[in-house]
């Protein structure tokens, strides 16, 4: 098998005038194996999107910040183009991540189409090559969140997942990789499944063993894929009660509330490594905001050797619950102000979670060490 010496971490990148700048207070290594006490792995840190809080999501800009910030794993969401290659978006849709409105050339390709059972008017990466994917520059997603971060607008294509691998094993960390909407690609022609191992496998990586993960909010395509390789897979489990989109259709299908019981804990452990949950999942959040008494959801998948992985923290206020907040409700930047991210992830850490998705991984990163070591 092939392994992937790590080597430095890389520089700063220019930096445009009074853009956000992450902190620089990490300790990065590789991806992490250690316990944390008590005989329990030490969690993982997964930069997600990248470091999305300093850098257009999905962009080699906001992967290079993640890796110097000390994420152990980058994640990039899978989508393709018209010439099946796999690359980075959080959909199909770009208008809210790229400049594709402002390219004329490209004004005939906007339509509508339904995706997920949602209809979605804009252009979608299926319709481009990747040569003219590349054409197009990302963006900030959320410029009023995060204005700072509009300073890098233009400066980055879309990435593939080709690049995407190259950079991680370069320096020595790990991809979380998510499989978007398996069944529409996979019904007009254009599955992600077999791309992404293929790749996977150029480039060594293959066994459980290996620094990667795949999740998908889908079951179908996990159980399928269960048979074909040793990577480890994550099932994504939404914070609604319905079923997986690929079981809408099945007679009396389990919803996402019947798969966190410890009889649909039981079948997923049948072919997945662990279970992606929302935080409201782990402690719920009441009427007021302010978090309840914790459920028995990571106890109760540790039994089943399962794994629990927890989406997403965010640093701003608005992505925090009420007992985090910090500041005057009332001051005109309240929703978008820090709050106290360090002690929700704590209080995470505490619940023995073993692995967070975080926008700013390097506070992820720290606060985790500052346990370990007990600070």
């Amino acid at each position: 098998m092939a392994r992937h010496p790590r080597a430095a971490r890389p520089t700063t990148p220019a930096q445009p005038p009074n853009a956000a700048q992450p902190p620089s207070t990490a300790r990065p290594t590789g991806p992490s194996s250690a316990p944390l006490g008590g005989g329990a792995r030490l969690p993982i840190v997964v930069a997600h999107r990248g470091a999305s809080a300093f850098r257009p999501e999905h962009t080699l800009l906001a992967y290079e910040v993640a890796i110097r910030l000390g994420a152990d794993y980058i994640e990039p969401d899978l989508v393709s183009t018209k010439d099946h290659v796999l690359v980075s978006r959080h959909e199909n849709e770009l208008s809210a991540t790229t400049d594709v409105a402002g390219h004329p050339e490209f004004a005939a390709r906007r339509t509508t189409k339904t995706i997920n059972g949602g209809r979605v008017t804009g252009w979608f990466t299926e319709d481009f090559t990747l040569a003219e994917l590349r054409t197009l520059r990302a963006r900030e997603r959320f410029p009023r969140r995060r204005p700072a971060s509009t300073a890098y607008d233009g400066k980055a294509q879309i990435p593939t997942l080709e690049e995407i691998v190259l950079l991680a094993q370069k320096h020595g960390v790990g991809i979380y990789p998510e499989i978007k909407y398996p069944s529409y690609f996979a019904s007009i022609g254009l599955p992600i499944e077999g791309p992404l191992l293929e790749t996977l496998r150029r480039h060594g990586w293959d066994d459980a063993c290996d620094p990667v993960f795949i999740q998908s909010f889908e079951t179908g395509n996990l159980k399928r894929l269960r048979s074909v390789t040793r990577l480890r897979l994550i099932q994504l489990i939404g914070a609604g009660s319905g079923p997986p989109y690929d079981l809408l259709k099945s007679v009396n299908p389990p919803t996402c509330d019947d798969l966190v019981t410890p009889a649909g804990l039981r079948q997923i452990a049948a072919y997945a490594t662990g279970i992606g949950v929302t935080t409201t999942r782990i402690v719920p959040v009441g009427s007021d905001g302010r978090l309840g008494a914790p459920t028995s959801l990571v106890q109760d998948a540790h039994q089943l050797g399962l794994q629990v992985h927890v989406a997403t923290i965010r640093d701003e206020n608005m992505s925090l619950p009420a007992d985090y907040r910090r500041g005057d409700p009332a001051g005109r930047a309240y929703s978008r102000a820090a709050g106290d991210v360090t002690g929700w992830l704590a209080r995470l850490y505490g619940l023995r979670v073993d692995g967070v998705l975080a926008d700013n991984p390097g506070v992820a990163r720290a606060v985790r060490d500052r346990l370990l070591t007990g600070g």
